[in-house]
């Protein structure tokens, strides 16, 4: 008994003395435990709290972006020219991962109560229809063998297929559905969309109202689109608006949306709409919307209405506008022959204000005339003459030729056995001593051919081969590209071009002479606009352009204060003495007023106030069949230049003579007695 006694002593022992290191593992798990919980807490809470945070709102409520009205836009006297249209739309926001089966029901739902355009459905957008009820992609499947085989992209396709192959017949009710199905699961998440925003009528906008609870995402609102009070021709010049169904331009998707934009809003696509898209625009509304677990928007909150985007108002005048189109068309109609197009610039020379700008275009194969305003920054013509100025003012910058030392001898200028000449003195009849004044009045081409040969320091031999060095033609285009031709203007429109430049090597060294008179090089009506503007203004090169001011808008809707105003931009200035300008204007006043019995302007000399101007005739071909190109630059008065007048009719029929005048005395009345009265003239 003792001996047992003293063994159960001894293990009893023994387990009391492991009990503590049991328990100590214990703790210490427990303690290895605690230590990793707080480090997950730590990394859920510090490094990933953010996103976690920023997925359970994301889950709770999200904010869904409106488009709100677009700036309007305005002539210079306050008349809307391109305006905005209301209209009660109704409208669909596609809740996240929304099956096409709740689609399909919500779509035939609210086709019960709303009536779309189904015309342009496809049978693609009828199969997809077809096949969003879940019965309907059963029963088909089940006459597809071996569909079981299949993906789920192979099943629908195959499924797609035999919908659109065995001429399944749809109702009109269930085309109408099929159509605001489309464009519901064309509808990007949590992105509203229109399925009908014109010719909603109170009936469908109170059926729909009456019935929302069982249409989700369906709601009504309101849409817009641009009008055009004063005529869509304004379009030529403001550009246009993209639609909702065609959204962002491709080119600018990836830009535009990270900008904010949705890949169906509406956004400028062109000319002053697309230049002027963040200040047209506005601000969107922004709209809280509160989804439930299952993705379902159960609640929506207006944040912020938006703000209507800012207005534009152009210097366009717009009785003026429509008096000038209506001009260039009719002067073209009766131009006949193979003329391809009239164009026609009036601006103001010493803040580049454009007043007015039309254009036509017309193919001489069918006689079809359409409306071309852009044609005059885009479309390059050989002028002719008009550049003269231009010439005459190089050469008195360069020293060829000095205010008190610039008489010529007008004679026909024979390279190597060809002869070229001015137009009234082609066989060396009428030779006359001209100083620079005098060339322009009586256009010799003689004179300017002289000039560029001593611009060269070419020693001309009658008979003999022209060597002149090929840099004459940079030396001349340079000149000439300080009054704006053959280069930007600048105008803030897009699509500008520089015009286009002959050939410039030795081979082509006759061409020199013919780019001294301006039958060479081909630049735009801007151009010659902005070329006659500087030698009005001083010497001071500036930018055209149609806006003249941005402005905010009243709570009456109508156009408010100024936010920024176009301020006059020098693009460069030509350097000249007073007594240079003074010859060069002297010679452009010659050319309507002088005396010489070859003066090519004289027909201009009953427009008052007096202008001064330069005209142009370029020896041209059509297809082949040789033409003429009328052209003209001027200003008014001639003492106080406040208007220029450039226009240009390419191809006209070699007899044409006095059409360009013609229509420039239109152009003078039509100006006088609709932007500026006569009467404000010194």
């Amino acid at each position: 008994m003792k001996l047992f006694n003293r063994k159960s002593s001894k293990n009893k022992s023994s387990k009391t003395a492991s009990l503590p290191f049991r328990i100590n593992v214990i703790f210490a798990i427990v303690g290895v435990l605690f230590i990793a919980l707080l480090t997950q807490l730590a990394y859920l809470q510090v490094v990933s709290g953010t996103k976690f945070k920023a997925e359970v709102n994301r889950n709770d409520s999200t904010v869904v972006t409106g488009n709100v009205q677009r700036g309007m836009i305005y002539d210079s006297t306050g008349k809307v020219l391109v305006g905005n249209s209301a209209h009660q739309a109704i409208t669909y926001t596609k809740s996240v991962n929304e099956l096409s089966s709740d689609i399909y029901q919500t779509a035939s739902n609210l086709g019960k109560y709303v009536k779309v355009p189904t015309g342009t459905l496809t049978p693609r957008q009828l199969a997809d229809y077809y096949l969003a009820n879940n019965d309907n992609l059963k029963a088909v499947l089940a006459k597809i063998p071996n569909s079981e085989q299949y993906s789920a992209d192979a099943k629908y396709n195959k499924a797609l297929d035999y919908v659109q192959n065995h001429n399944v017949k749809f109702t009109a009710a269930e085309k109408n559905a099929a159509e605001i199905y489309a464009k519901m699961s064309g509808a990007y998440q949590l992105s509203t969309t229109n399925i009908k925003n014109s010719g909603v009528t109170s009936g469908e906008i109170a059926q729909v109202g009456e019935h929302l609870g069982e249409l989700q995402g369906v709601n009504i609102g309101t849409s817009w689109s641009r009008n055009y009070p004063d005529g869509q021709s304004i379009q030529g010049l403001t550009g246009t608006v993209s639609s909702e169904k065609a959204g962002l331009p491709a080119d600018e998707v990836n830009q535009l949306l990270a900008e904010g934009y949705s890949r169906n809003d509406q956004v400028g696509q062109s000319y002053l709409e697309q230049k002027y898209e963040p200040v047209l625009s506005g601000s969107k509304s922004q709209t809280q919307v509160f989804l439930n677990s299952q993705n379902k928007i159960t609640k929506e909150v207006t944040k912020y209405g938006g703000q209507k985007g800012d207005n534009l108002q152009l210097t366009i005048n717009a009785n003026f506008q429509k008096k000038l189109s209506s001009l260039v068309k009719s002067a073209e109609e009766g131009a006949g022959g193979y003329s391809t197009g009239t164009y026609a610039v009036v601006m103001n020379p010493h803040n580049g204000a454009i007043y007015g700008m039309a254009g036509v275009d017309r193919d001489p194969a069918t006689q079809k005339i359409r409306s071309n305003d852009l044609g005059n920054i885009n479309s390059s013509i050989v002028m002719g003459s008009v550049v003269k100025g231009a010439m005459v003012s190089g050469a008195l910058q360069d020293g060829v030729i000095t205010p008190n030392n610039s008489v010529l001898v007008d004679k026909p200028i024979n390279i190597g056995g060809v002869t070229k000449s001015s137009w009234f003195n082609k066989k060396g009849a009428a030779d006359i001593s001209v100083d620079a004044a005098g060339a322009l009045e009586v256009s010799s081409n003689s004179y300017m051919m002289q000039l560029a040969m001593k611009e060269a320091k070419f020693n001309y031999v009658p008979g003999g081969a022209l060597t002149m060095n090929p840099s004459i033609f940079t030396k001349m285009r340079d000149n000439f590209a300080q009054f704006g031709l053959g280069i930007k203007t600048g105008i803030d429109i897009p699509g500008e071009t520089t015009g286009l430049k002959g050939k410039s090597d030795f081979a082509h060294i006759g061409s020199a002479l013919d780019l001294s008179f301006g039958n060479y090089d081909a630049y735009t009506t801007m151009q010659v606009a902005q070329y006659m503007s500087t030698i009005a203004n001083g010497g001071y090169r500036i930018q055209p352009h149609i806006v003249a001011a941005v402005r905010g808008t009243q709570k009456n809707g109508k156009m408010g204060a100024i936010k920024d105003t176009v301020t006059p931009n020098v693009m460069n200035y030509v350097s000249m003495t007073p007594a240079q300008r003074a010859l060069v204007k002297r010679g452009l006043y010659q050319v309507v007023h002088g005396s010489n019995q070859y003066k090519t302007g004289g027909q201009l000399d009953t427009i008052k106030p007096e202008i001064s101007a330069k005209t142009g005739t370029a020896q041209t071909f059509y297809n082949g069949t040789e033409t003429v190109t009328l052209s003209l630059a001027s200003f008014a008065p001639s003492k106080d230049p406040q208007v220029v007048v450039a226009l240009a009719m390419p191809n006209l029929g070699v007899n044409a003579e006095s059409n360009n005048m013609q229509l420039a005395k239109q152009i003078y009345s039509a100006y006088w007695s609709t932007v500026q009265s006569k009467s404000t003239v010194k």
